[in-house]
């Protein structure tokens, strides 16, 4: 009986770890929500976009901020490689110049760190 009942609960164990797969259990446990590198890369760029098209419009620098500040916290979505993650840290430089831009009510110079921000983010998609 000393041996039967360890050798039962590790062939219980032993089961009960081979019914569930931790790569399916692992994805995104903080309760975010994950996406796949060309959606992330495409929800930043609509972001970027839509920045572009707030400081065109007119808008004021609290909702500019605000869609820089979502396209920031976008971008850190895109996992796919160290090539790819050096070149969106290189990108996400730009969104920083421009959030530092609008901050001091620059428009003109956080348009155009933000069209390089865009572009540099478009590009990722031929790393991937």
């Amino acid at each position: 009986m000393k041996i039967l009942k360890p050798l039962l609960l590790s062939a219980f164990l032993g089961a009960s770890m081979g019914a569930f797969s931790t790569a399916a259990l692992a994805e995104c446990e903080d309760g975010r929500t994950c996406f796949e590198p060309d959606v992330a890369i495409d929800n930043t760029v609509n972001k970027i976009m839509e920045a572009r098209h707030a400081i065109d419009n007119g808008a004021d620098s609290d909702q500019i901020l605000a869609l820089i500040k979502q396209a920031i916290s976008l971008n850190k979505e895109i996992n796919a490689n160290d090539i790819v993650d050096r070149k969106r840290q290189k990108a996400n430089s730009y969104l920083k110049k421009a959030r530092s831009e609008v901050r001091k009510s620059a428009l003109q110079p956080a348009d155009s760190h933000l069209l390089e921000a865009e572009n540099r983010f478009k590009a990722l998609h031929s790393f991937l």
